[in-house]
């Protein structure tokens, strides 16, 4: 009964279930209990393929994963270590990934971040090599890993026709301005910043979309809904009081929000639907082309954006 009232309430559209045997599917971010976890188990059920990623631990994730699921499908489970902010992480997975010789027909940028939720930072906390922190994880760590993976998207692309990108932005892009892009004025917010980070990433959908649709890679952004994941949990970390108000309402919570699974089933959509069905660049909501904001909408600041990741990736390999 419980199941039946919180997926009236929450509004939840289902995928469509389709054979995906022989389609080999990489999904980022899948720690237990997550929108990726759950598209990875999904994605196993329906006979794929399926390689996923955490930032540490991944064998942990392939035996979670195999408790779920029929011992059949055991072996299409691979798992991997990837830490999305750091430059040497991504390179590493790639070439570990090259090596095992898996194709690569759909790639799933699932992992982010969404910290300090309380907005108690009034300055930017910064990665490693000196970005901010969701910038450098939602948008730069992703669009590296994707340009890197692009050979083999092309490459079976050429054998299919059909190859994939989907991203999971947010709603929240729309708190993100192209001028902040090139010309930062408004004081340091943490929401800002994550709204920053995902507006690239529609605009890096869309550029994958110019360059290289035209070999068989298509792309697709989409805003999955409130789902009742960790995203938020890590976000309230150490606020005391609001932190274990979440807890004790956490059943409440439940009854609102998406389950992982019901989450789960838009990027499912943009990654398994027949490809007449999607539009290639475009922004997706509940399963369905939504409208994005309107910043998303200028080509010019796509382009820009993605010289500039050419350039940094490039100043990266000397």
């Amino acid at each position: 009964m419980f199941g039946k009232i919180q997926g009236f309430i929450s509004g939840a559209k289902m995928a469509e279930i389709s054979c995906l045997q022989g389609r080999h599917i990489l999904v980022t971010g899948c720690a237990e209990g997550s929108l990726g976890f759950a598209t990875a188990l999904q994605l196993l059920e329906q006979g794929a393929v399926v390689s996923v990623t955490v930032r540490n631990n991944s064998a942990a994730i392939a035996e979670a994963l195999c408790q779920h699921l029929d011992r059949s499908y055991h072996q299409n489970i691979h798992a991997f270590d990837l830490d999305l902010s750091l430059y040497d992480s991504v390179e590493s997975f790639v070439q570990a990934y090259k090596e095992t010789d898996l194709a690569l027909d759909v790639l799933i940028n699932n992992a982010g971040i969404h910290l300090d939720l309380m907005s108690r930072w009034d300055s930017p906390q910064l990665s490693a090599d000196g970005f901010e922190i969701q910038w450098r994880v939602n948008y730069l760590g992703t669009a590296h890993l994707t340009y890197r993976l692009l050979p083999l998207l092309q490459d079976s692309a050429m054998t299919s026709g059909d190859s994939r990108v989907v991203n999971v932005v947010s709603q929240l892009h729309s708190k993100g301005l192209n001028s902040e892009f090139f010309n930062p004025q408004r004081p340091y917010t943490s929401w800002n910043a994550y709204g920053q980070s995902k507006l690239a990433l529609v605009h890096f959908t869309r550029s994958i979309d110019t360059h290289f649709s035209k070999d068989g890679v298509t792309s697709y952004c989409l805003h999955p809904g409130a789902v009742y994941t960790n995203v938020a949990g890590k976000g309230l970390a150490d606020t005391g009081i609001i932190e274990k108000i979440r807890k004790a309402l956490a059943p409440v919570e439940k009854l609102f929000l998406k389950t992982p699974k019901q989450g789960a089933q838009t990027q499912i959509h943009c990654a398994t639907a027949a490809k007449g069905v999607l539009m290639s660049g475009k922004y997706y909501r509940n399963a369905q082309i939504a409208v994005a904001s309107t910043e998303a909408d200028d080509s010019d600041v796509a382009e820009k954006l993605w010289l500039e990741l050419k350039s940094w990736l490039a100043a990266n390999q000397e």
